[in-house]
């Protein structure tokens, strides 16, 4: 049963052309090839429209009225079925956007369905089952079946009966107005989703609900179903496919180890037909199309997440990037800040390819770990589209895209390169073994004629050991994942509300202000995250997990979140006073289970974190202001300097070797901390020497204090 808009609903109950798939076009093609070629003029428009809706009979009725009694009218019905047979198993059946999950939710929704179409059941069928759609259907009723076609309503009435259904509780999808009327007479509920030519007002005025294609429905039925809570970590994916694409531009941990998997959760009932994700890494990209699927590994579950249906493009082919923006209907930005600029032409004509192929909205979800991400790619994109189309264009463009700002509550950690062509070889010598076992298994043709009837056996044969040569190597290979991301379990994804897709994806939690929660995050996570790698790779621990096993790292980190970020944060943020206990316990298990979370890649660009307003220096201003303790991350900041001045990890970094040379020309860690880089671009710290006099202070205490704490003018740590 489904409540929808007030009615109760048992049944469903679908006419197939023009409906459901998008065939109409495709009949009239073949209707007027066929005339074509057994009557040596094609059909008009006007009798190809006409005949939209009406039965076998009465359309021979109608071509006959324009070409005369002598017209052979079934034998080219009958060529027409025959071209269009050939091109549904060539290239399959059209369906139409949007179907999938309509048939999905409704058949979730306990409701009987059934199939009410003026073509024969042989073609009705094997369009079906061509689509693969058959599996929702309890029945079909089919034009060869029925006395009178519509606009009667006898083959939805005999429809409703077979179910068990009452007309005035079955919604009856229809396109024409020959269906709309069958329905209405039939005393069903019409939703009509428009096609070729929209019925007569009058007629269409009889629908319960008029959409203009099968997605706008989806939206009317996404209201009256309910959207699934959050998935478990183990359950499966959605098995059925909803046609569309999904796009994630950077294929870092971020993209590949989370947002992934929240496209392939999608909303519960149905997922992508294709995620496209670009990465500029060679062996990445041949190494997942090898194995058509990844994994993702959650180590304090011993789980491995196998996710599918992905596309891998190069980020350096302009073609398969601007496609990506153009046809998928949600991409996922996942590019360091730095690398935003040189994306945002290519970004740019994506979108202008979209806005002029299709005049859709795309949702871009901009997951930069940065308070105003949207904003600043909203920015960059925007000059680029000033660069290539006129104001008004760009002005049109931007209207139908929204840049979404998001929060990740997740660690993610990818594989290095090594590691990865370890697990190639590893992986390559078990396919060779699966690929043997498998051809061990002899075909048996003495069984498999007895199977089946003499006279069907010696062609079946061939078939059958065919299909199995070609299918060793896929049973080898699916034996097989490949584990690419380390990760943590937390599932929700937080997005700024305003997206009308956003609020259908199961993953996804919106809010009314982004801003919160981004704060709420990046003080308590993004900011000791940092401090304890940094603190950890000046001890000489490898990773953060192992970083956790000692007792001054620990100390550190509940200094940080008990007595410093949770009382502040609590006072500037009361209503969300629940939530920020349980994401500070959640970040430090994470970090003690983070055996695969490099200090060195954790801590890289110490500058960029400890610039004036960010993570960590924002938090000890927030923190002084709130009355808190600072001197947790006043270490943190001066852990910060000493990382960048000390470790070989920052060794690399021009802006650390800069800032080395700063410090020893001057040994001063005031010059240090005012240091604002070239063209004022805040790469170092940038305090200001009076009004930031305080945090100064506090962090010449703790720099001081760590110097001898660390003995840290020894030439290097290792």
């Amino acid at each position: 049963m489904l409540k929808f808009k007030d009615h109760v609903i048992e049944s469903a109950i679908f006419d197939m052309d023009g409906t459901m798939f998008d065939t109409e076009r495709l009949r009239f093609k073949t209707l007027s090839s066929a005339a074509q070629e057994l009557f040596g003029q094609p059909f008009t428009e006007e009798v190809l429209i006409g005949s939209l809706g009406l039965s076998a009979k009465k359309a021979e009725a109608l071509a006959k009225q324009h070409y005369g009694e002598d017209f052979p009218y079934a034998a080219i019905r009958q060529r027409a079925d025959e071209l269009e047979l050939e091109h549904v198993r060539t290239h399959g059946v059209p369906i139409k956007p949007g179907l999938l999950p309509v048939l999905e939710r409704l058949r979730r929704s306990g409701l009987k369905m059934a199939v009410a179409t003026s073509s024969r059941r042989a073609i009705a069928e094997e369009y079906l089952i061509n689509a693969n759609v058959f599996k929702y259907f309890d029945l079909l009723v089919c034009g060869d079946e029925v006395t009178q076609g519509k606009p009667h309503p006898e083959i939805f009435l005999r429809a409703a009966a077979a179910l068990n259904s009452r007309p005035g509780q079955s919604l009856m999808f229809e396109d024409s107005e020959n269906g709309v009327r069958s329905a209405a007479e039939a005393g069903g509920l019409v939703i009509l989703v428009e096609d070729i030519k929209p019925p007569a007002p009058e007629v269409a005025a009889r629908a319960f609900a008029r959409h203009p294609n099968m997605r706008s429905f989806l939206l009317d039925l996404a209201a009256c179903t309910p959207k699934l809570p959050m998935p478990a970590l183990t359950e499966p994916f959605p098995q059925a496919i909803n046609q569309l694409k999904a796009g994630i531009h950077g294929f870092g941990a971020m993209g590949g180890g989370y947002l992934a998997q929240v496209f392939s959760h999608w909303d519960g009932y149905t997922r992508p037909a294709q995620i496209i994700a670009s990465t500029g890494n060679a062996l990445l990209r041949e190494a997942i199309t090898a194995f058509g699927k990844y994994s993702v590994r959650y180590g304090s579950h011993a789980f491995d997440q196998t996710v599918q249906r992905l596309h891998m493009v190069d980020p350096a082919d302009e073609a398969a990037m601007i496609g990506m923006y153009r046809d998928c209907e949600i991409v996922a930005l996942c590019l360091p800040e730095q690398a935003i600029a040189g994306q945002a032409d290519l970004i740019a004509q994506g979108l202008v390819a979209r806005v002029r192929q299709h005049s859709q909205s795309l949702t871009v979800l901009v997951v930069l770990n940065k308070v105003g991400g949207a904003q600043f790619v909203h920015a960059q994109v925007e000059a680029a589209l000033l660069r290539q189309v006129s104001p008004r264009e760009c002005w049109r463009i931007l209207e139908l895209t929204d840049f979404t700002e998001t929060v990740v509550t997740r660690i993610v950690s990818k594989l290095s390169e090594d590691a990865l062509l370890r697990q190639l070889r590893i992986k390559h010598d078990l396919y060779a073994r699966n690929v043997a076992q498998v051809r061990q298994a002899t075909l048996d043709t003495e069984a498999l004629a007895n199977a089946v009837p003499a006279e069907h056996a010696d062609a079946l044969a061939p078939i059958v050991s065919s299909l199995r040569d070609a299918g060793e190597p896929a049973s080898a290979l699916a034996q097989l994942h490949l584990v690419l991301f380390n990760s943590e379990s937390d599932m929700a994804l937080y997005a700024q509300r305003g997206s009308e897709l956003l609020e259908h994806l199961r993953q996804v939690e919106t809010v009314p202000d982004i801003t919160e929660i981004q704060t709420l995050k990046n003080r308590l996570w993004n900011g000791p995250h940092a401090i304890i790698a940094w603190y950890g790779a000046l001890l000489g621990h490898a990773t953060v997990g192992h970083a956790m096993g000692d007792a001054r790292v620990q100390a550190l980190l509940d200094e940080l979140l008990a007595s410093a970020l949770q009382p502040a944060l609590g006072r500037l943020y009361p209503a969300q006073r629940q939530r920020i206990p349980e994401l500070a316990r959640t970040f430090r298990q994470r970090c003690a289970h983070a055996f695969k979370d490099p200090c060195e890649r954790v801590g890289r660009d110490p500058l960029r974190k400890l610039q004036r307003d960010e993570r960590v220096l924002g938090s000890l201003r927030m923190v002084m202001e709130q009355g808190q303790p600072i001197e947790g991350l006043a270490t943190g900041a001066a852990l910060a300097i000493w990382y960048a001045l000390r470790h070989p990890g920052a060794a690399d970094d021009p802006e650390c070797q800069t800032l080395r040379v700063l410090h020893a020309q001057r040994q001063s860690i005031v010059d240090v901390l005012t240091w604002q880089g070239e063209d004022d671009t805040q790469l170092g710290p940038g305090l200001d020497l009076q009004a930031d006099a305080a945090l100064i202070e506090a962090v010449q205490t703790e720099f001081d204090r760590l110097r001898e704490a660390l003995e840290l003018d020894s030439p290097a740590v290792a």
